[in-house]
């Protein structure tokens, strides 16, 4: 069976979250063909977002509100499924899965099911989620998805997912913790090479991080 590898914990995706939904919805754009024989198409494609696509989002914009609300309570089943009343980030998913906030929706999905330790599920939403532009959210989603590679023991996919939200993020919040958790996963596989290069790059790097003392005994364990 493949081992599970025990990470440094991340929980700064639920308080980046919440001001997402505006972000994404203020730069989403069409993707707009070229000039000359491609002039209908873009048309075609203004005249679907204006009509369809902006309306729809507009009104799954107000079912996912009520979603996210119960999800800050920390009720992820019913902020999946809905109560009765009210829609769940699943049927939003359902029913306007190519508006903005229907990909949003994507997102808190995948948290949901990270948080009721649902991995498999929590994964599917995670990679179905674009981060359209939205820089921030984006390494936060990464990163989450590579915790939950690590817990369904695909190590290696999770070291590599890891570091790519590190270089994303590329700030003293953020990339010392995946470079951390990143490290540990290829020591677990070992990979003591990798691992060195992830602790390195923190204390090369990330000088103000909280992890520049502690990661010293990492490095020379290696050594």
């Amino acid at each position: 069976m493949t081992k599970k590898v025990k990470t440094a914990p991340v929980n700064e995706i639920d308080e980046t979250i919440a001001v997402s939904r505006s972000f994404i919805e203020k730069n989403f754009k069409m993707l707009v063909g070229t000039i000359g024989g491609a002039l209908l198409a873009v048309i075609v494609c203004l005249l679907v977002y204006q009509y369809y696509i902006v309306p729809r989002n507009a009104d799954a914009a107000d079912k996912i509100a009520v979603a996210e609300q119960i999800f800050l309570t920390g009720d992820y089943e019913t902020a999946l499924n809905g109560n009765g009343t009210d829609a769940g980030f699943l049927q939003v998913i359902e029913e306007f899965g190519s508006t903005p906030s229907g990909n949003l929706a994507n997102l808190y999905a995948g948290l949901c099911y990270a948080h009721t330790d649902k991995y498999e599920e929590a994964v599917k939403y995670l990679e179905a989620y674009d981060a359209c532009g939205d820089i921030m959210i984006s390494n936060a989603a990464i990163g989450t998805l590579g915790n939950c590679y690590a817990q369904l023991g695909q190590n290696d996919k999770a070291a590599a997912t890891l570091v790519k939200a590190a270089k994303k993020a590329n700030n003293t919040t953020l990339s010392p913790i995946y470079y951390l958790q990143a490290g540990q996963i290829y020591e677990s596989l070992g990979k003591n090479a990798e691992a060195l290069n992830c602790y390195e790059t923190i204390k090369a790097n990330y000088p103000q991080s909280i992890y520049s003392g502690e990661i010293v005994k990492y490095i020379e364990r290696l050594k």
